[in-house]
């Protein structure tokens, strides 16, 4: 006769062995050896419609940079009057003898009234301007903004609070009317109002003054992380070793907090592109003929009770572009912190 403990222990054996089997094929035991960036990854590959929107917005930096190459290929500028030059595709109201803009298979997205010049080749610098303008303001202000919290959370006391007043300052600032106010007071410092105002020197203005005022609110977030993280067991122990505090921020701190600023980059980015394209619009930012995002759209809402075909390729390329690249930050959160997914 079998001992009643050999039939108990078989059931045990079989449940251990279903148990194994299920944290193998459910994958969390694989889990265990991969790192958060591997698991990171793997959840973004997971959400399609963070897929899709980091298609779309590497397509709009690719075009972007390749756009002297297009253009070549395509055989127009973005400078040349075309329809001044060639006589029949202005009529003579100014507007393009075909419809729809002048569209064709020599202009794909057709000509500009008055001037004739090529709207996709416009478009295709006026992308490359605004995205490289909002890309090196975006990693300005996520340096300074890094750089500033971990200092006001880490050092504490009277560093955190006089850095802390300076934050409470900059956001206390209606943005938006700073810059179209302060934007000609500080390009007047460099020229006369009878000079033609250098595009690179409007250029580094607008740099200068998105990222100065654009820093503050990262800071003010990594500064609430650091407060946090400075008081947890892992860097009382770094600090118990002897670790400096350059180790113990780079060693110990940053590491942690990648998500919040991976996060803040991919957020900031689209706004600075509509904020850098709102001030070209009310012409205290790029100024045409400078090919740039704001400038198209201004100009196209001069003729769009007429033709909205003006309007139509810039309008639907920024609402393309900046919405793909929300969704994106959406998906980059989630799959970070999956604990914000809902």
């Amino acid at each position: 006769m079998t001992p009643p403990t050999s039939s108990a222990a078989a059931p045990l054996e079989v449940t251990d062995e279903t148990e194994k089997k299920s944290i193998t094929s459910d994958g969390s035991k694989g889990n265990e050896s991969r790192s958060p960036g591997q698991l990171a990854w793997r959840r973004f590959k997971r959400d399609r419609t963070g897929v899709i929107s980091a298609i779309i917005v590497i397509f709009f930096f690719v075009i972007a940079l390749a756009a002297p190459l297009i253009a070549k290929l395509y055989g127009k500028d973005p400078y040349t009057t075309y329809g001044l030059n060639t006589p029949g595709l202005l009529g003579d109201n100014s507007f393009p003898v075909k419809p729809n803009g002048g569209i064709s298979s020599d202009f794909w997205f057709g000509i500009e009234p008055q001037l004739g010049r090529d709207i996709f080749t416009f478009l295709l610098y006026g992308i490359r301007n605004s995205l490289l303008i909002a890309t090196a303001i975006t990693l300005l202000v996520v340096v300074i903004g890094v750089v500033v919290g971990i200092t006001a959370g880490y050092a504490g006391g009277k560093t955190d609070w006089f850095i802390g007043r300076v934050i409470d300052i900059l956001l206390a600032f209606p943005s938006q009317l700073f810059f179209v106010a302060f934007t000609p007071v500080v390009l007047a410092l460099f020229v006369t109002p009878e000079e033609n105002t250098p595009t690179w020197l409007i250029v580094a203005c607008l740099i200068g003054l998105l990222t100065v005022f654009g820093w503050a609110s990262i800071a003010r977030l990594l500064r609430g992380q650091v407060l946090a993280l400075r008081e947890r067991e892992f860097v009382e122990a770094a600090k118990v070793t002897g670790a400096s505090p350059a180790r113990i921020i780079f060693k110990e701190l940053l590491p942690n907090l990648w998500t919040p600023i991976l996060i803040q980059a991919t957020l900031n980015l689209p706004l600075m592109v509509t904020t850098e394209a709102g001030l070209a619009f009310l012409g205290v930012g790029i100024q045409d003929p400078t090919p740039d995002w704001g400038v198209m759209i201004s100009n196209a809402t001069k003729y769009y009770q007429d033709d909205i075909t003006f309007l139509l390729f810039p309008g639907l390329a920024m609402v393309i572009f900046v919405l793909a690249f929300n969704l994106l930050g959406d998906s980059v959160r989630d799959a970070l912190d999956p604990k914000t997914k809902r």
